[in-house]
């Protein structure tokens, strides 16, 4: 079995056949999802369809591309927003300096809010960090120093040394189907040196399809062909890296098998 740490149910591009895709993912051999929140103001919808389903489960958190837009909530905003057993995570929240109009002074508040939010509950963080490697290890080293957290890189396409930074910190690291792109062989390198303890796979569905569905729409089912690639890099079989990362998945996100 698998599980999708991953997934954003909530999309439009799911709209009217989340039952089906929920379906497709569990005839694939996935046995959880977690929808991810990126707006908190979104958040009823994320956290609708969680309760709908019984192998779903969530987050709640503010997107950094959304970091202006929800920079009013405060940590404890985030903090009452998880009092629902089906919330079992904070974010996604991180930095994400692809677009230079985003203020990052704004999305390092929002961050940071939010990971004392994951301090105080004891959630795991599902960090998104693009092209801020350097910003990124500094703020995780200083705010571990104030007091421990857990997290995730999520959907992991940065550079080695932040790789090796989190994995310091006591961070994991997500595979998404970038891992199986034909050019992605930084990342298949970044693989292969993260603790099989420390490993995570996921899909970032709708977006990112795995190869041989790449250009499509992405679902959770499609873990399974990333789950595949992954094995082959870090030399485990398929079943192996089932384990391993339902295993990682269900100790991180501690909350889901409470």
């Amino acid at each position: 079995m698998l599980i999708d740490s991953h997934c954003h149910l909530d999309s439009d591009k799911f709209s009217g056949e989340i039952q089906e895709v929920v379906n497709r993912a569990k005839s694939a051999g996935v046995e959880k999802l977690i929808t991810i929140s990126t707006q908190i103001r979104e958040f009823n919808k994320v956290l609708s369809i969680a309760e709908e389903f019984e192998n779903v489960v969530c987050s709640v958190g503010t997107h950094p591309d959304s970091a202006l837009l929800e920079s009013d909530f405060t940590v404890s905003d985030i903090v009452d927003l998880t009092d629902n057993a089906k919330v079992v995570a904070i974010g996604e929240t991180g930095l994400d300096y692809h677009y230079p109009d985003i203020s990052k002074e704004a999305q390092k508040k929002v961050f940071i809010n939010h990971i004392q939010a994951s301090r105080t509950t004891g959630l795991p963080l599902v960090i998104h960090t693009r092209d801020a490697d350097e910003d990124m290890a500094e703020i995780l080293r200083d705010e571990i120093r104030k007091g421990k957290f857990s997290f995730i890189f999520h959907c992991f396409s940065s550079g080695l040394e932040l790789a090796k930074v989190g994995l310091e910190l006591g961070g994991y690291v997500s595979f998404s189907g970038i891992l199986t792109f034909k050019n992605a062989e930084a990342i298949r390198q970044v693989a292969k040196v993260v603790p099989h303890d420390r490993l995570l796979v996921e899909t970032d569905a709708p977006y990112l399809a795995p190869v041989p569905f790449r250009g499509k729409r992405n679902e959770p089912a499609f873990v399974a062909n990333t789950a595949a690639v992954l094995a082959d890099v870090v030399g485990v079989s398929a079943d192996e890296i089932a384990t391993i990362t339902t295993e990682n998945a269900k100790r991180v996100f501690s909350k889901m098998v409470d």
